[in-house]
């Protein structure tokens, strides 16, 4: 996706560098300020809605938490349904999970079971896109719910974890569209 050079402006001058957080070394990427204008959100939300739009999606799944932020008023604006995908536990009554590796030991994630149909086209969005184990658990999870990844949209991509190389085989196809890589 080749994002215009003013949106990109734009989103980058609302996305705030806090070093050292949540621990020494790392620069955590604070999206706060683009939410809280309304024009850049605005801005983020119509570029998500487009990919709805070419994808043909039938559900928006937002990944815990920052994703449910971004997921669900493109999931309104773009008229289609909105799907939380939640750390395990959080959800009650049935559900599917998914567990995942993590640098030490392991995670796992849950949708509610039924809250995907089969032949559902599905794009999953996030904010951050780092080294992707919660993504690829995510894509794992809503074939196993019968539904078809359209494509995986992320505000950030962190290029430098090699995120996109571990979800190319899960993909299987299905395109990852980031409108700013770092």
């Amino acid at each position: 996706m080749s994002v215009p050079a003013a949106l990109r402006e734009l989103l980058l001058s609302r996305i705030w560098d806090v070093p050292d957080y949540p621990q020494p070394g790392v620069v955590f990427k604070d999206i706060t300020p683009l939410l809280a204008d309304p024009a850049a959100f605005r801005a983020l939300t119509d570029a998500f809605v487009d990919l709805c739009e070419r994808f043909r999606v039938d559900k928006v799944v937002g990944l815990e938490a920052r994703g449910f932020i971004l997921a669900a008023p493109v999931a309104v604006a773009a008229g289609v349904g909105f799907v939380p995908v939640r750390k395990a536990g959080k959800l009650p009554g049935a559900t599917l999970g998914q567990a995942y590796e993590l640098e030490y030991g392991t995670a796992e994630i849950e949708i509610h079971a039924g809250a995907l149909a089969p032949g559902d086209r599905v794009l999953v969005i996030d904010d951050v896109l780092a080294t992707g184990g919660t993504a690829d658990a995510s894509l794992q999870l809503i074939r196993r719910a019968g539904a078809e990844v359209a494509g995986l949209a992320v505000l950030l991509e962190l290029g430098f974890l090699d995120g996109r190389q571990r979800l190319e085989p899960g993909l299987k196809g299905a395109p990852l569209e980031a409108l700013i890589t770092v």
